[in-house]
């Protein structure tokens, strides 16, 4: 008999026949320290009493650097996709689930947490009943180099969505004298030809995008009177303006002429709409008029609904709906602390971005006519420019040898 497994044989017998106390002990003793137990011709690590779910959070929380734990947030934004992604391909190789495009995390927020939940749920030793229907899809094609199913190439070749970036300072900073600080009036809108008017004290003053030549349509101050709406036509070419004694006066902006002067209301027009030929003028006087400019002034409808002065009015995009809002808290108003403008994402209504920069708040804002940009004013005089919706433009050239003008032949 070889000598090594004797003395090995021996030393089993042995242990076996020592007392029980002394046994425990020295299981005890060999649990509590990390040693290794040499049997045979194995080592056989000491894995008794590990805490494997504790040791392994506390690993992955140390190997943390002090600049992962502290991310932008654009950096947290971008994990959170790519925990998507990876959620969604777990379900399509484990669970079928034929996912083929990456949901967004914040517009779809409870789907979101269904696939982390089917994803932490993957490596649970748990028995699901539900059974996955046959998708030929979902097939591994015999010819293919990669193990993963259709549906999956199809998720990983899903076009991203880049998140949009929303400049927080303005690009261009007007100063508006005598731009008045009245929740109630509407003196700033941007017209289709890229003119931008706005009613300043008495006067009426046209500035051009395109040049920054900036002109005097209108002085009410020889009627003793002044400016509290102006309201660009769709075409861009007439200019309604209403005013504090209840007048609503049409011009012609190319022509720099008063076309007419509507009569009607009571008191102040702090609202106006077009609709197509049609304009619609509400006023402190607590009166909608809607009126075509075409048709002698006695031809009107009057729309009384509203208690208290009406201060806003717009046509639905299909031109058959017009909502009013009013002083009597009848369509809706909000202000903000911080003088900030809000940018929303709709359907979800999550915040994109804040705006600041206006030291009073904001009562006016106007979008340009390739709805890129929009303008702000306030009570400090001034009006702001922001890049909010820039489109994505394609700045990679064209190299196919197809293409004629890439090349000189």
């Amino acid at each position: 008999m070889d000598q090594e497994y004797e003395r090995r044989l021996l030393r089993q017998i042995n242990h076996q026949n020592l007392p029980t106390e002394a046994r425990l002990s020295k299981c005890v003793s060999a649990t509590c320290s990390p040693v290794s137990v040499k049997s045979g011709d194995r080592f056989i690590p000491t894995r008794a009493g590990s805490n494997w779910s504790i040791n392994f959070h506390y690993a992955n929380e140390n190997c943390r650097s002090p600049s992962q734990n502290h991310k932008s947030k654009d950096a947290s934004s971008d994990s959170s996709k790519d925990a998507v992604a990876y959620a969604a391909l777990l379900r399509n190789e484990l669970l079928g689930a034929g996912i083929e495009t990456v949901p967004d995390p914040h517009t779809d927020e409870r789907r979101h947490a269904a696939l982390s939940q089917d994803s932490h749920s993957l490596f649970r030793y748990t028995v699901h009943t539900r059974r996955v229907p046959f998708d030929s899809d979902n097939e591994v094609s015999p010819y293919s180099l990669s193990p993963l199913s259709n549906k999956s190439h199809k998720l990983l070749r899903s076009p991203r969505k880049p998140a949009r970036k929303i400049s927080k300072i303005p690009f261009k900073v007007l100063d508006a004298p005598e731009l008045q600080d009245d929740f109630y009036l509407n003196l700033v809108d941007w017209s289709a030809g890229n003119l931008l008017s706005v009613g300043l004290g008495a006067c009426v003053y046209l500035w051009s995008a395109c040049t920054s030549q900036v002109t005097r349509l209108c002085d009410l101050s020889v009627d003793g009177d002044s400016v509290t709406s102006v309201c660009w036509n769709e075409r861009g070419s007439l200019v309604a303006v209403g005013t504090h004694k209840g007048y609503v006066q049409i011009w012609d902006a190319a022509g720099g002429r008063k076309l007419t002067s509507l009569e009607g209301h009571s008191a102040r027009v702090g609202a106006l709409a077009w609709n197509g030929e049609q304009l619609s003028s509400g006023s402190r006087d607590r009166v909608i008029l809607q009126r075509d400019i075409r048709n002698p002034p006695s031809a009107e409808r009057r729309l009384q609904g509203h208690r208290q002065e009406v201060c806003g009015l717009k046509w639905s995009p299909d031109h058959q709906h017009l909502a009013s809002g009013g002083n009597d808290n009848k369509v809706s108003t909000h202000g903000y602390s911080q003088n900030q403008i809000l940018v929303w994402k709709y359907p979800s209504l999550t915040q994109v971005a804040k705006l600041t920069g206006h030291s009073y708040r904001v009562l006016y804002l106007a979008v340009s006519p390739d709805g890129e940009a929009i303008v702000t004013g306030a009570g400090d005089e001034t009006l702001r420019f922001w890049n909010v919706f820039s489109k994505t433009r394609c700045t990679k050239e064209s190299k196919s040898v197809l293409n004629l003008f890439t090349r000189i032949r």
